[in-house]
C-alpha cells in the first residue's frame, strides 16, 4: 500500500506551485529550503511519480503529473481545513481566526468603518486581512487559505455561496467644465464618443464598467489605472471619462478634487457588493451573521 502524504507534504506542494520558487515556497511554510526540497522528493519517493521537471534547470516546472497532484493536494487541503472549521463552529462559535479577503475596490472605503464594529460585535474573533484581486481571492478561498470574501458581482464565482450585501450605483465621473457636466443626467450612449478610463486588466471593476457600457464602449485609454484613487486623478487631469461605484464616493475618495459627478440615464449601472464561502461550509452560520454589520458599514 503507497503510504499517503502528509499535510505538510501536501502544503509543500501546493506552495511550491503557486510561488514556483523554492525559497519563497519555504518562507510561505516557515520552513528551511533544505527542509521544503527534502520533503517534496520524498513525496516524489512515496508516491513513485515525477513531480517536477529536473531538466528545467533552475526554474521549477511541473509534470503534468505534478499539476494533476498540486490539484487534488488543494482539494485534500480544503477538506482538511473544512472538518477543523467544523469541530471549532461546534466547540465556540465565532471564535478563533477569520481570514477575510476583500477587493481593492471595496477595502480601503468600507474597512475603515467596518473593522471596529466587528471587533466590538465581535470580540472572540481575530481577523486576518488580505487584499486582492476577485480571481486571486477566489483561488484562495478554494484552497483553504481564506475563509469568507467581500467582492464584487457579477463574477465568476464558481463553487462560492453568496449573499448580497447592498447595490452600489456606478456614476459618471467627469473633467471640471465637461460639456456633460452641464447635464443632470448622462446617457451611457454619450460615453461612447469619450475616452473612458479604466482599472487594469484582472480587475472585475472594469470588467463591469465595460458590461455597463454595453455597445457604447467609448475609447479606452492606452492607461490603465491600478487604483481608484488613481482613476480618479485621471479623470481630474482631463484625461478622459469614468464610472465610480457611489461606495468610493461615499467614502471621499473626490476630496481635494474638481471631478464632477452625475448619474447615469435611466437605470443606469451597478455592482453588487456580496459575502461569499465556499459551498457548504461548517461555518456558513457565522458568516451570514457577519451580514448586518457590512450592510450597515457600507450604506453610508
Amino acid at each position: 500500500m503507497t503510504p499517503l502524504p502528509t499535510p505538510q507534504q501536501l502544503r509543500y506542494l501546493t506552495a511550491l506551485a503557486e510561488t514556483l520558487h523554492f525559497g519563497r515556497a519555504a518562507a510561505a511554510c516557515a520552513v528551511s529550503q533544505s527542509t521544503l526540497s527534502a520533503g517534496i522528493l520524498v513525496l516524489e519517493r512515496q508516491l513513485d511519480a515525477q513531480i517536477l521537471d529536473r531538466t528545467a534547470g533552475k526554474h521549477v516546472v511541473f509534470t503534468g503529473l505534478g499539476l494533476e497532484l498540486v490539484a487534488k493536494a488543494k482539494q485534500a487541503l480544503a477538506s482538511l481545513n473544512a472538518l477543523a472549521e467544523a469541530a471549532n463552529a461546534a466547540r465556540a462559535p465565532m471564535t478563533g481566526p477569520l481570514k477575510l479577503g476583500i477587493i481593492p475596490t471595496i477595502g480601503p472605503f468600507l474597512l475603515p468603518r467596518l473593522m471596529p464594529q466587528l471587533r466590538e460585535n465581535f470580540p472572540g474573533l481575530r481577523f486576518f486581512l488580505r487584499e486582492d484581486q476577485t480571481e486571486n481571492l477566489l483561488a484562495q478561498l478554494d484552497a483553504g487559505q481564506l475563509d469568507v470574501l467581500l467582492l464584487a458581482e457579477p463574477c465568476a464565482c464558481a463553487g462560492v455561496e453568496t449573499l448580497a450585501v447592498m447595490r452600489d450605483e456606478f456614476l459618471a465621473a467627469l473633467p471640471h467644465g465637461h460639456p456633460l457636466a452641464a447635464r443632470d443626467v448622462v446617457p451611457l450612449a454619450a460615453l461612447s464618443a469619450e475616452r473612458l478610463l479604466l482599472l487594469e486588466h484582472g480587475n472585475c471593476l472594469r470588467d463591469q464598467v465595460l458590461a455597463t457600457c454595453g455597445a457604447n464602449p467609448g475609447r479606452h485609454s492606452d492607461f490603465a489605472a491600478t487604483s481608484l484613487h488613481t482613476l480618479i486623478q485621471m479623470v481630474a487631469g482631463g484625461l478622459g471619462v469614468t464610472l465610480v461605484p457611489r461606495l468610493a464616493v461615499s467614502a471621499g475618495i473626490l476630496a481635494g478634487t474638481d471631478v464632477v459627478l452625475r448619474r447615469l440615464e435611466g437605470a443606469g449601472g451597478w455592482r453588487t457588493l456580496s459575502l461569499g464561502w465556499r459551498l457548504g461550509s461548517p461555518r456558513a452560520a457565522e458568516y451570514r451573521a457577519l451580514w448586518p454589520l457590512i450592510a450597515g458599514a457600507a450604506a453610508f
